[in-house]
């Protein structure tokens, strides 16, 4: 081979030689079928490291122009139309591997997919309300109410106006929150807002602080957004706020997310010393908080927590919130609210990604919360959440005892439970599908072993007592192959 790289060049010295080596596939010098030199051959001829073959090789692999075949060599893959002309197809499954954005979890992935068949699972995983806890009255009634000739443009990037009134209005009066309809942001659910904060506020390389366990945990967004993520274990008062304090002066963390009322997964509420110190430490250093609230309007008794945000004399906090757990997650309305500086930059570019929330959803959720039945939706929703949780509980005891150990949450939708002893997680989440049932293991939300998630929302209340009998099954005959062996 009379060609050679040019070490001088600035270009590195593995793509001048994928660069020769394309140029002559596509003038037909390989034809398709055809094989590139040994690695170890054209090292030699060329002058360099075998790793600067690999990595040239690599190079048009990922062009799809060649195939890498173990044992054989590197083979020419390229196609001919009729005409004769070369066809050079795409090659998605590189470009799917090489995305910005990282992959779910794949127990999360299989979950998702479990739940979208038609097949009859008891479903303990997901995070919505069962038809009986949904407002049906009241969204039929929102719906005979909507002129649609009114609603078929796009609407305001910020939210639609008379929402933001509403949201507001309704901060103030159920989560005692000081608000304008100016410093809210209404989103296509928490999810988005999420998104939107971490794509805008933060850099890769940033530093941040989440709770483990927690449903931020499972999330990939994090890690997708080049974030270095540090975890601050639930106690039984909720994170330690010191620990905040260590990690500042260690990694220089910008931000804290935090659910810190009926936490998911464990229930847990932040007491109120611990919520105060957390502030103290915000101002102190600096630390921006984004408080996710899905969940404090769902108290058992009725008794109000106080939010973070309504505590915040700052404006320390981003308060995120939605009606996915109190109204429908359908509905797709969720929302932030913190200082209208923050709420620019999120809209502007909320409408790089979507150009406004749609706009009829919008209509719909602002008739919601305003209406008069909002409160004796509430009183239904927790009462329905209670007795679910109850049957949850007294399932579980009658079914497994000792064997499990669990706080019982005072709001919220999930249970965190701990299975003692010696067992694989993925073992007892196939064989509990295979009865039929489907929960969250612990590992997709947290770095603690041997717990699951048991979401008892979603669950009809007379499938709840069957379904826990399933899952019980299932973890009893993990243990019992563990004794025999």
């Amino acid at each position: 081979m009379e060609w050679k790289p040019d070490k001088s060049l600035q270009v590195p010295v593995y793509i001048q030689i994928s660069n020769y080596f394309e140029t002559r596939i596509l003038n037909g010098e390989y034809p398709s079928g055809s094989s590139l030199p040994s690695e170890r051959a054209l090292a030699s001829q060329l002058d360099v490291n075998r790793s600067t073959i690999v990595s040239a090789y690599d190079q048009l692999s990922s062009l799809g122009i060649v195939t890498r075949i173990k044992g054989f060599g590197t083979v020419v893959t390229l196609h001919h139309s009729e005409e004769g002309n070369v066809k050079r197809v795409p090659n998605w499954e590189e470009y799917v591997k090489g995305g910005m954005r990282q992959l779910n979890d794949p127990i999360t992935r299989q979950i998702h997919k479990i739940v979208g068949t038609d097949k009859p699972y008891i479903n303990f995983a997901i995070g919505e309300l069962s038809p009986d806890l949904f407002p049906v009255k009241l969204m039929q009634e929102a719906h005979s109410q909507l002129e649609l000739s009114q609603y078929l443009g796009y609407e305001h990037i910020q939210g639609n106006l008379r929402l933001r009134e509403t949201i507001s209005d309704h901060l103030r009066q159920y989560r005692n929150i000081p608000s304008t309809a100016s410093s809210v942001l209404v989103t296509s659910g928490a999810q988005q807002a999420l998104q939107l904060i971490i794509q805008c506020l933060l850099q890769p390389g940033d530093a941040i602080a989440i709770e483990d366990p927690s449903y931020f945990y499972s999330l990939p967004i994090f890690h997708s957004a080049g974030l270095r993520t540090y975890r601050l274990p639930i106690e039984q008062e909720g994170i330690d706020p010191e620990q905040i304090v260590s990690l500042y002066k260690e990694h220089r963390i910008k931000m804290v997310f935090v659910s810190p009322i009926y936490h998911n997964p464990t229930g847990t509420t932040l007491s109120f010393e611990r919520r105060k110190r957390l502030l103290e430490i915000s101002t102190k250093y600096g630390i921006g908080i984004v408080e996710d609230d899905p969940y404090s309007l769902t108290s058992y008794d009725h008794s109000p927590v106080s939010t973070l945000k309504s505590m915040d004399q700052d404006g320390s906090v981003l308060y995120v919130s939605s009606l996915s757990k109190i109204v429908s997650s359908g509905l797709r309305i969720g929302w932030i609210t913190g200082p209208q500086s923050v709420i620019q930059r999120l809209t502007d570019a909320k409408q790089q990604l979507d150009f406004g929330h749609s706009n009829i959803p919008q209509w719909i959720a602002s008739q919601l919360l305003s209406s008069k039945e909002l409160d004796n939706h509430l009183t239904k929703l927790r009462i329905g959440l209670k007795v679910k949780l109850e049957l949850t509980v007294n399932a579980l005891r009658a079914e497994l005892g000792d064997d499990v150990r669990f706080q019982a949450p005072l709001g919220g939708i999930h249970l965190w439970c701990e299975l003692p002893g010696d067992w694989n997680e993925l073992r007892l989440f196939n064989k509990a599908i295979d009865n039929g049932v489907v929960f969250t293991p612990g590992s997709t939300l947290g770095s603690q072993p041997g717990h699951v998630r048991l979401t008892f929302s979603k669950v009809d209340d007379h499938l709840i007592a069957p379904g826990i009998r399933k899952f019980a099954e299932a973890f009893r005959s993990l243990r019992s192959v563990n004794a025999s062996r």
